[in-house]
């Protein structure tokens, strides 16, 4: 009884707040994550040389550096040298650059699976370059890359847990906090799980049903 009234008055509650602070990381870092991921993956394939450089050297070195070493940078390093950001700054900052990385390449890889007689098309018909992109390569391509930039959606979801560790206290931070006080590290941990298990469900929920509205009857069937 009394390890109810504990769970019920002190564990709940704590981790609800948590899960807020979690929300809110992840929101904005999936939005800039997918943003600077269409944005890169663009530019490496249809991009001036130099910003294709530029794009590749991005998604190099944030695919490349560990996610936590990118935390602590962002938040323990960059104060050295005059910079500050609030703990969920930095975590938002580093959770969308290295999502954004990963997404780029799903994103580059749906374009170059667009065949290049729809550019040529678009073109005869008095599109310039830049309208033909937006409005005939990437609304496809996009389409194609949905599932891919979903996983790392999911993935993000997942690994908004590391922003404790810049002292950004959310889900996983009040639980290590009230399973260090009470010693209860399974029951409150085996908790948290089952509360990011329902995050990623709602989220697999939500893109399964964006990909179902996205869908062009005849599109994966024949590529053109």
């Amino acid at each position: 009884m009394k390890e109810l009234i504990y769970l019920f008055h002190d564990v709940f509650p704590a981790l609800m707040s948590g899960l807020w602070i979690s929300i809110q990381l992840i929101i904005p870092s999936v939005i800039f994550g997918a943003s600077m991921g269409i944005i890169a993956g663009t530019l490496s394939v249809y991009g001036h040389p130099l910003l294709k450089v530029a794009s590749k050297t991005y998604v190099t070195i944030f695919r490349g550096f560990p996610l936590l070493v990118q935390l602590y940078i962002w938040y323990f390093g960059l104060p050295r040298i005059g910079i500050y950001f609030s703990p969920m700054a930095a975590a938002i900052i580093g959770f969308s650059l290295c999502s954004g990385a990963y997404q780029s390449e799903y994103v580059r890889g749906a374009l170059l699976s667009i065949k290049k007689g729809q550019l040529l098309a678009a073109h005869a018909l008095g599109f310039s370059r830049t309208k033909t992109l937006l409005s005939v390569i990437l609304p496809q391509a996009l389409r194609r890359a949905l599932p891919g930039c979903g996983n790392e959606i999911i993935y993000l979801i997942k690994y908004s847990s590391l922003a404790y560790m810049v002292t950004c206290i959310e889900l996983t931070g009040k639980g290590k906090i009230l399973a260090s006080a009470s010693l209860k590290y399974t029951e409150i941990f085996m908790i948290v799980g089952a509360i990011y298990l329902v995050l990623v469900s709602v989220a697999s929920l939500l893109l399964n049903r964006m990909e179902t509205w996205l869908s062009v009857p005849g599109f994966e069937q024949h590529r053109a």
